[in-house]
């Protein structure tokens, strides 16, 4: 069996949480899929009409975090790192239920989901993946903000910047191979606000279930979270982790050179958009395992060469 064939996990994992928008329980499924079926939520609170496909032509929001709808008006928010969980680990295929209408915001970060997807392990098939090609740079400016990417014949690569005014989170900036590099850094990278965004978010109706222990709070510069950053460049890792979990909503994972500076899960959408607004910006391959030379480590495929 080929290492480079299709995945989904092992078996079924349940974790409960709360979400970080709407402050409410939730429990979340995710189930082993057949290969070929790709990443599907299901609202098991919604007795109809209740499957929404993470898929960049179906974000609905994305205005702090991403939200998918289906044609029926039935969402799911908050799915970027739950997705980039999979997208990191190599999880082709799985069935995400779900009995509220955010996912579980838990540590802020990836780390739990990414834990408990390799405890329980994967389960590989004899269908090959897909990749996305780049074939040629496409970009999207607006004011100060701005993405590209361009093609790379071996991975992807995302180079993430951000600005700000505060003293504590300044000027950060990371590039990470995503098929080669460890990633703990970026699972483990939480989502952080200032401190003075809080009630910009309630009178949003937003961050109702935002605490100390699921968000990074910076206030006058400096960290409210008493037991610090976990790593020095958390504040643009969680970016990166976010770009990561977008970026995924192109169905497939994808070879290619990404820059941004300033963004986030609107422009990334809008990127993607881009993309396949055009056949000839990308190519869509299938790769058999004796066609392409590979490395393999703990977080999935990591890719070579395109033969």
């Amino acid at each position: 069996m080929s290492l480079l064939s299709q995945k989904t996990v092992a078996k079924k994992i349940s974790i409960s949480g709360f979400g970080v928008h709407t402050g409410s329980k939730v429990d979340l499924n995710i189930l082993p899929s057949a290969p070929h079926s790709g990443i599907i939520f299901k609202r098991i609170d919604v007795k109809k009409n209740n499957i929404i496909i993470p898929n960049f032509s179906n974000v609905s929001d994305a205005t702090l975090c991403t939200t998918i709808s289906n044609q029926h008006g039935v969402k799911v928010s908050t799915i970027e790192h739950l997705m980039a969980a999979f997208y990191g680990l190599g999880i082709d295929n799985a069935i995400v239920e779900v009995n509220s209408q955010e996912v579980p915001i838990l540590d802020g970060s990836a780390k739990d989901f990414v834990n408990l997807i390799k405890n329980v392990g994967y389960k590989a098939s004899d269908v090959p993946i897909k990749l996305i090609k780049i074939n040629k740079k496409i970009e999207i400016e607006e004011g100060k903000k701005f993405i590209s990417i361009d093609k790379s014949n071996v991975s992807l690569e995302i180079d993430f910047e951000i600005k700000y005014k505060n003293e504590f989170i300044n000027t950060q900036r990371n590039k990470v191979n995503i098929y080669e590099d460890k990633l703990d850094d970026i699972y483990n990278s939480r989502t952080f606000c200032l401190y003075e965004d809080i009630e910009k978010l309630n009178k949003l109706g937003l961050g109702k279930g935002g605490t100390l222990d699921n968000a990074i709070v910076v206030k006058e510069n400096k960290l409210m979270n008493k037991d610090g950053l976990r790593n020095k460049m958390e504040f643009v890792n969680h970016k990166i982790l976010d770009c990561m979990g977008d970026l995924y909503l192109s169905g497939y994972r994808i070879i290619g050179s990404l820059v941004c500076s300033q963004g986030g899960h609107n422009l990334t959408n809008k990127l993607l958009k881009k993309i396949f607004s055009d056949n000839e910006n990308y190519s869509l391959l299938e790769i058999k395992g004796k066609n392409l030379p590979y490395s393999f480590a703990n977080k999935g495929e990591y890719l070579k060469s395109i033969a």
